[in-house]
């Protein structure tokens, strides 16, 4: 064993043991203190105003870019493109082998929780974004950290990681995922498959924001109606057993055998990671694409981003969750992850369904791809304005896109969780340091609302803190 392999098993495990405290236990706790004060704070914004969500979401469909700006249901679909992932289909299968069926449970849980976080991130995104000289807004934790609490460096620490971290780690491990995927399917070689990859997502990221947001406003809706009407199908073939699903889930959930078992602590666990790995979460990423939405008032973005908690995990996870509970031999096949999706698929569907499914891994990965490259993009630009960066990033993109296609990544899978987790633990202080704005803007947009106003508009003046707000000002610069 020479010096490298012996520094980097030394790294590799280090990298792991630290991950372990910050996901098991500190970033966990975190999560939910903040989800839980922001439903008592908000009034549990993501439950009462779920019809609002439906209806600002709704306006949204079918508005299109202008000028730089992208409407509020691209932003959406921005978001959900990075959000809605592998992971969805994988982890759900991995949740279930691990803790249960009482995982889903768990799951839908720390949705209902964290969808409260979603809101507050979310709408804080708006508030403290920027205009750009060349149309459209920039903005998320970077933009709020240094204007919203006056911390420069701190920002600059958190746009470091989250670049690195989805620009280029986390599609490397996406590009990885695709070219596995069709070398399982139909034996293409891993390279040819990065390549072809590559070439598309450069031609995408090379258009910038508004060619992302016209790319994902397609094929987030529909890879999401596919898999969750095969989802259905399935659990149509077999409704007589989906009482017997339903009741398994909240059995292993809170029944005797699994607390004297151990499976209520597993079946937690589990749930818990899955849902704040799935859908985001307060972890820092998403306010991001919600601040480059163009709307009348930032409570209207963070309800959108908020339903799209509710997306990511109670309908595209339960729709994975479903198909392995309606088979019920979880624990026979002795398989998890992609493979046992695969295993279940192909005992209702047929051999063909092994391919289909790797139809949907390349549109749930692919989309992941843009949607984190944007994540980078933006930070890039709070670091530096000059061109020359941006394109350096985006070729830099493209070059680990193809290395995932063809590399081991287990070292860099466990980097990018540990900056992914320094990346939440800095948004999580902010968001509860800048909480009391969104509060503030809440009671300003039901206010409103009362008032009969379908388009509530926004102005900064009735913030308690005006300092760092750029956008909604008036042309003199004063609060508007």
């Amino acid at each position: 064993m020479n010096a490298f392999t012996t520094w980097s098993t030394l790294l590799g495990q280090a990298v792991d043991q630290t991950n372990n405290i910050l996901w098991s236990y500190v970033l966990i706790i975190m999560l939910i203190a903040v989800g839980l004060w922001f439903t008592l704070r908000t009034g549990a914004v993501q439950v009462r105003m779920l019809p609002e969500m439906f209806r600002v979401l709704k306006d949204g469909i079918g508005a299109g870019t202008k000028d730089g700006h992208i409407s509020s249901f691209q932003a959406f679909c921005v978001s959900t493109a990075s959000r809605v992932g592998v992971g969805n289909i994988a982890g759900i299968a991995i949740a279930i082998v691990t803790g249960g069926p009482g995982a889903v449970f768990w799951m839908w849980m720390i949705a209902l929780i964290g969808a409260a976080s979603g809101f507050v991130e979310s709408t804080l995104g708006q508030i403290y974004k920027v205009p750009l000289p060349e149309g459209g807004f920039r903005g998320g934790p970077a933009y709020y950290i240094r204007n919203g609490l006056g911390r420069p460096k701190a920002a600059i620490f958190f746009a470091v990681l989250i670049s690195v971290t989805y620009g280029l780690i986390f599609n490397s491990v996406q590009a990885n995922t695709i070219a596995l995927s069709l070398e399982s399917a139909f034996g293409l070689n891993p390279a040819t498959t990065g390549l072809v990859v590559t070439l598309f997502a450069l031609a995408v990221i090379f258009g910038g924001i508004t060619r992302v947001a016209k790319v994902t406003e397609w094929v987030v809706p529909i890879m999401a109606t596919i898999y969750i009407f095969t989802a259905v199908w399935v659990t149509l073939v077999n409704i007589d057993r989906l009482p017997e699903v339903v009741v398994s889930i909240f059995a292993n959930a809170f029944g005797t055998d699994a607390l004297l078992g151990g499976g209520f602590g597993a079946a937690i666990m589990a749930g818990i990671k899955r849902g704040l790995f799935s859908n985001e979460a307060g972890m820092g990423a998403v306010p991001n694409a919600a601040a480059t939405a163009d709307t009348e008032h930032p409570v209207r973005q963070g309800l959108v981003q908020a339903f799209g908690v509710f997306v990511d995990t109670m309908i595209v996870c339960t729709a994975s969750a479903f198909i392995i509970l309606c088979t019920g031999d979880y624990q026979e096949a002795g398989l998890t992850g992609i493979a046992l999706m695969q295993h279940d698929l192909a005992l209702f569907l047929g051999e063909w369904a092994r391919g289909a499914l790797a139809v949907f891994i390349i549109l749930f990965a692919f989309s992941s791809i843009v949607g984190n490259y944007y994540y980078g993009e933006i930070n890039i630009g709070f670091i530096s304005r000059n061109k020359l960066w941006l394109n350096l990033f985006r070729a830099t993109v493209g070059v680990m896109i193809f290395v995932g296609s063809i590399a081991e990544l287990k070292l860099v899978w466990d980097m990018a969780d540990l900056f992914m987790a320094l990346m939440a633990i800095t948004n999580i202080l902010a968001i509860a340091a800048l909480g009391g704005q969104t509060f503030v803007a809440l009671q300003d947009y039901l206010r409103q609302r009362r008032a009969g106003i379908e388009k509530p508009r926004f102005h900064a003046s009735v913030l308690p803190r005006t300092e760092g707000i750029v956008w909604w000002r008036d042309e003199s610069g004063e609060v508007k």
